[in-house]
C-alpha cells in the first residue's frame, strides 16, 4: 500500500459521520463512559443542538453525498434528551435537502431509558434502526451502566426494549465488553438469542485509556459525582483502568461465542465481529478498526463543531465547525487525510509480519499504546486477544469464503461442522 496520502474526489466521497445534539450529556452516569468528561470541552454550553445547526448540518451531509445510500446517525450523551420534536424538524430538514436519487437511513444510538410508546411509533413509522445499549442479564448491566443515583438501569431499559419490539422496531443490541462481563460470554449470547430473541449484536470492547498520574481518577469513573473535578479524556497514555477487558480474556470471550454460532447460528444471528470477520477473508476489509486506513467515520458535536472520529473527540482533532467551513472541505483536508492514513502507517513491524495481519490491520489506533515484545511502540493492547480469536476462526472463516465464491450461502457451514 502505498505510503501518501490519497485525496478522494468530492463525487465519490463516502463518509460515516456520527451527530451529537446533546454532546456528552446523558441521564445515565455508566462508570466506563469516557464521553462524560467531554462536557468539559463546552464548559458554557446548553448541550442543545441549535435548528440553525441541525439544518446547516442536514443541508451539508446531503450535498456532500450523491445518489444510493446516505445515514443519518444520532448518537451522544443520550440523543433522546432532545425531546421527539427535534427528530421531527431533522426529517423535515431531510426531505427539503435531499437530492432524488438518495435512500436515507436513519439510526440512533440509545441507552434505551426514556422509551416511550410514541418514540417506538416514530422509529417505526420512519424506519429508524435503533442501537439500543445492553451489557448482558441484569447483574451484568448493572454493573456500570447506572443512573447518576448509583442504581442500575436494567430494568427500564427491558421496559424500553418491550417497546420496540412491540412496535417492531429494527433494533441493534450494543453490548460493552469489561471486566465485570467478560466472563460470562454464553451468558451473554444466550440472553440476546433466547430470551430477547434479537438477531443482530455489535459487541464492544471497553478500553479506558490513562496515564500514570490520572489512572487513579480514571478508575473512580469519568462521571462528576465520582468526585472533585474530572479529567477531560483523551487518547494518551500506556495505562488501562481496571474495567478496561484484559486482552487475552476478550479473546476468550470472543472464541466462545464463535464456537456457539458457528455450529447453530449462521444466517440466523448476525455477531458484527463475525461478519466483519468474513469479508476480510474475502479480502474486502470493512469496518474502519480492521480496514488498512481509516478516518471516514467522524463525529459531530451539538455547536457545530467537526472531530476526526468519535473516538478521538478532543482539541487536536477539531478539524472545525460547519457554520465556518463545508464538511465536504474538512472531510478530505489535509489533516483529516493524514490522520486515516496515520493508522496504517505507524503499524509496528511486529503487525507489518504478523499472519492475521489482514484481519486487523493493528485494530483501532486509540487502543495501540503497548509495546511489542521487541520494545517497539504503537502495539494494539488487545493484540494478544485479536491474535487468539483470528486464528480460532481462520479455518471456518476460509470455508465460508469459500462457499460465498461458489454462490452458497455460509449457513451450510453448520452441517460441515457437525458433519
Amino acid at each position: 500500500m502505498s505510503q501518501d496520502v490519497v485525496r478522494q474526489s468530492p463525487k465519490t466521497l463516502k463518509f460515516h459521520l456520527l451527530a451529537k445534539p446533546t454532546g456528552a450529556i446523558c441521564n445515565l452516569d455508566c462508570t466506563y463512559c469516557f464521553f462524560l468528561s467531554k462536557e468539559n470541552l463546552y464548559p458554557e454550553s446548553k448541550f442543545r443542538m441549535s435548528h440553525s445547526v441541525l439544518e446547516t448540518y442536514i443541508q451539508q451531509l446531503l450535498a456532500t453525498h450523491g445518489d444510493g445510500e446516505v445515514t443519518i446517525a444520532w448518537q451522544g450523551g443520550e440523543p433522546t434528551l432532545m425531546g421527539l420534536d427535534f427528530f421531527k424538524i431533522s426529517l423535515e430538514y431531510v426531505e427539503k435537502y435531499r437530492k432524488p436519487g438518495q435512500q436515507i437511513l436513519h439510526t440512533i444510538q440509545t441507552n434505551g431509558t426514556r422509551l416511550t410508546e410514541e418514540w417506538a411509533q416514530f422509529f417505526a413509522e420512519n424506519k429508524f434502526l435503533v442501537g439500543l445499549s445492553i451489557d448482558g442479564p441484569k447483574e451484568l448491566h448493572d454493573a456500570f451502566r447506572v443512573y447518576k443515583s448509583g442504581k442500575g438501569s436494567f430494568e427500564t431499559v427491558m421496559k424500553g426494549f418491550e417497546i420496540l419490539k412491540k412496535h417492531q422496531v429494527d433494533v441493534n443490541i450494543l453490548c460493552c465488553i469489561h471486566s465485570a462481563n467478560v466472563d460470562y460470554p454464553l451468558e451473554i449470547y444466550k440472553f440476546f438469542r433466547d430470551e430477547l430473541q434479537v438477531k443482530f449484536i455489535q459487541f464492544i470492547p471497553i478500553v479506558e485509556r490513562t496515564d500514570e498520574y490520572k489512572l487513579s481518577l480514571a478508575n473512580a469513573g469519568w462521571s462528576k459525582k465520582s468526585g472533585g473535578d474530572r479529567p477531560l479524556y483523551t487518547q494518551q497514555g500506556h495505562f488501562a483502568t481496571k474495567r478496561s477487558v484484559k486482552a487475552e480474556n476478550y479473546g476468550r470471550f470472543m472464541i466462545a461465542i464463535f464456537d456457539e454460532w458457528i455450529k447453530k447460528d449462521v444466517g440466523n444471528m448476525y455477531v458484527q465481529s463475525f461478519d466483519v470477520a468474513l469479508a476480510s477473508w474475502m479480502g474486502m476489509p470493512s469496518l474502519c478498526v480492521f480496514s488498512p486506513t481509516c478516518g471516514n467515520a467522524l463525529a459531530l458535536e451539538h455547536n457545530g463543531d467537526l472531530y476526526s472520529c468519535d473516538h478521538y473527540v478532543e482539541p487536536d482533532h477539531l478539524l472545525g465547525n460547519i457554520a465556518n467551513q463545508s464538511m465536504q472541505e474538512m472531510v478530505v483536508s489535509e489533516k483529516q487525510l493524514k490522520f486515516g492514513q496515520n493508522k496504517y502507517n505507524s503499524l509496528p513491524s511486529y503487525c507489518q509480519q504478523c499472519e492475521v495481519k489482514f484481519a486487523c490491520y493493528g485494530g483501532c489506533p486509540k487502543d495501540r499504546f503497548i509495546n511489542t515484545p521487541e520494545g517497539e511502540p504503537g502495539l494494539n493492547y488487545l493484540c494478544a486477544g485479536y491474535k487468539m480469536f483470528f486464528k480460532h476462526i481462520n479455518k471456518p472463516m476460509q470455508m465460508m469464503a469459500k462457499l460465498l465464491r461458489l454462490n452458497r450461502a455460509p449457513s451450510e457451514i453448520m452441517q460441515m461442522v457437525i458433519e
